[in-house]
């Protein structure tokens, strides 16, 4: 055995080795006609995804996936779309990239961000959905969590803002909202998360 081969047995799990040499669910037809789809990630950086969904009766009944990215992208993609197939609409929206790492063992920690690119391109399929359908999202108020308790900021006011391109950095991001303007015990978090999302949308 190679000494190639030992480090990857040792960092990855058996199921996180499984799902990345026999990934589930893959988007193979150009033609497949989804309700919804999510795209996130950038080229540039090495990382896309690409999440398209089938709904009934507000249930995920299918759901295909395309990713440029690393073994642990493809093994959490592969899990996740194992794990939401009749999933409500709700309970797809919550899922979280612990849940998917949980499911399959764990991830090295340095390979944690890769679990992130399907839970949002699967949000992102369900908000498309939702859109084509000309629905309100609930979804997102009951998942959003604060980060700013002194100006009442979430995770997903700031993932809105750097997907539309109007943050790329936070004083930016400070001078839109006040994040971090009152007791300041929030930036380093902001920050992180802030440098995160850019790199998910490719900003």
């Amino acid at each position: 055995m190679s000494d190639k081969q030992t480090i990857f047995n040792w960092v990855y799990t058996e199921k996180v080795k499984d799902h990345f040499m026999n990934p589930k669910n893959i988007l193979e037809d150009d033609d497949y006609q989804e309700d919804g789809k999510g795209l996130v990630g950038s080229m540039a950086c090495g990382d896309q995804m690409l999440v398209a969904i089938k709904v009934e009766n507000d249930r995920i009944a299918d759901i295909k996936w395309r990713t440029y990215g690393c073994a642990s992208a493809i093994a959490s993609t592969s899990m996740m779309s194992e794990m939401v197939k009749g999933m409500s609409l709700e309970e797809a929206y919550s899922l979280t990239p612990q849940m998917i790492t949980s499911e399959l063992g764990g991830l090295p920690e340095h390979k944690f961000h890769c679990s992130v690119l399907g839970d949002k391109a699967l949000r992102a399929a369900v908000d498309d959905y939702l859109e084509r359908q000309g629905r309100d999202n609930p979804y997102k108020r009951q998942t959003a969590k604060i980060v700013c308790e002194c100006k009442g900021i979430t995770d997903q006011q700031i993932e809105e803002l750097v997907r539309d391109g109007s943050v790329t950095t936070l004083g930016q991001l400070q001078e839109l909202t006040g994040l971090g303007t009152v007791c300041g015990g929030c930036k380093d978090q902001a920050d992180q998360m802030l440098h995160d999302f850019l790199h998910i949308y490719g900003k």
